[in-house]
């Protein structure tokens, strides 16, 4: 394993000799405009998240379950790539210039949803978004984590997330309401591009650089001298598979972004089926991101009261029960109960699993592994669009529906079983 030299000591540290300071009163304006960075990150994702599965059938004819989730599996497996890379350019290149890149690669997607002719157009599009995403929603998460330091990762955590994916449901509801008032295309799209303008000039004219404070962060808690830096690969390892703690945190994330792909592409065909109206469906699209986007605020600081694997094991559980409610039953009512659950269950799992990998990981490193755990947490919305795609050809969506609930509870028995405290 190749390893080589990390930070200076804390005498020498580069950021307490410019008096940076650790926490988010410390660093509150910093934290706020990261937080209104971030909820522009997530309305780019809810802008599509109601409409574009009514768009693959009514304005380019697909049929097949398979090829129209194939948006939310190039999307996947573009925003997992580039998070593990984002993690790593991020330790060696600083945090501003990865969220500005992802701004920049942002730019064109509303308007290819907008006007492209054909679905492989719309697919294009989503590798853009899923790249955007990977490169913008990893560095506001790990500036955070750098600006919070030690007491307060999962509040940092939670806020983070809270405006993401509060944002995600605020503009699938939006964007729902459009299409069924004015039209699936353009209008709905008009919004994404200025949330790409907005947020990409924040980025470059108001952020400020944040890498400065894991490497204090580092130095004031170096008590055997620095660091040895393990290599990409040993890192890689590590969180994959090899530590307990790293591994059920990462099996966690994959399977609930497995669980959220399959409801991201396949409940509007579940809803559609049961007869509720395309402003219905935006409403019960938005309904679980915004559940779970509020949730966090309370559920990533809980995390640092109480600890972190009784809210993971309780969260995959809860999920599991909200989309077993949802293959049950028909109605809007029970629908909304189900996707408030799901939203609950995943308010209890996202903030206190990046809390966690800060918990255990030195700050030198810890980029890179929040880039590897972002890896196999994003790769589940491919792995998860692919098997219920697939299942639901072959068996019907209730049927797909029902695995993707079983490997869910199974994920909370995962961590129950391997995580340690």
């Amino acid at each position: 394993m190749s390893m080589e030299p990390a930070i200076p000591s804390a005498a020498h540290s580069p950021a307490a000799a410019i008096g940076l300071r650790l926490g988010l009163r410390a660093n509150w304006r910093q934290f706020s405009l990261l937080v209104v960075v971030n909820a522009f990150v997530g309305a780019m994702v809810g802008m599509e998240r109601s409409i574009l599965p009514a768009i693959a059938e009514q304005e380019f004819k697909l049929v097949a379950h398979t090829a129209i989730l194939a948006f939310i599996i190039v999307f996947g497996v573009a925003k997992a790539i580039t998070n593990y890379f984002a993690g790593r350019f991020s330790d060696a290149y600083g945090r501003k210039v990865v969220l500005v890149i992802g701004w920049l690669i942002a730019t064109p997607v509303p308007f290819l949803l907008m006007w492209v002719p054909s679905w492989s157009w719309i697919l294009l599009a989503n590798v853009f978004l899923g790249v955007s995403q990977g490169l913008t929603w990893s560095t506001t998460v790990i500036m955070k984590i750098d600006l919070a330091g030690p007491k307060n990762r999962g509040t940092a955590m939670g806020i983070n997330e809270f405006a993401g994916y509060f944002a995600v449901g605020a503009t699938a509801l939006a964007t729902g309401w459009i299409a069924a008032n004015y039209g699936l295309r353009p209008q709905p799209f008009y919004l994404g591009a200025a949330f790409a303008m907005i947020g990409l000039l924040l980025s470059v004219l108001v952020v400020r650089e944040t890498r400065g404070h894991a490497q204090l962060e580092a130095a004031m808690d170096s008590t055997h001298g620095a660091p040895i830096v393990p290599s990409q690969r040993a890192i890689f390892w590590q969180t994959s598979v090899r530590d307990p703690n790293l591994h059920s945190i990462s099996q966690a994330g994959l399977v609930n972004n497995l669980n959220d792909g399959m409801a991201w592409g396949l409940f509007p065909f579940v809803f559609a089926g049961a007869g509720m109206t395309l402003s219905q469906i935006g409403t019960l699209a938005a309904i679980y991101p915004t559940v779970w986007g509020v949730c966090q605020l309370f559920t990533g600081a809980l995390s640092d009261r109480i600890g972190r694997k009784g809210l993971i094991v309780a969260g995959m559980w809860v999920q599991a029960a909200g989309i077993a409610i949802i293959a049950l039953r028909t109605s809007f009512a029970w629908y909304a109960t189900g996707a408030i659950l799901l939203g609950v269950g995943t308010a209890l799992v996202y903030p206190t699993l990046l809390a966690a990998i800060g918990d255990v990981v030195n700050p030198v490193w810890r980029a890179s592994t929040v880039g590897v755990y972002r890896f196999w947490r994003d790769l589940g919305y491919a792995i998860g669009a692919l098997l219920a795609g697939v299942v639901a050809d072959l068996y019907g969506v209730a049927s797909a529906v029902w695995l993707v609930a079983a490997i869910t509870f199974l994920s909370g028995v995962v961590v129950a079983v391997r995580m340690r405290r």
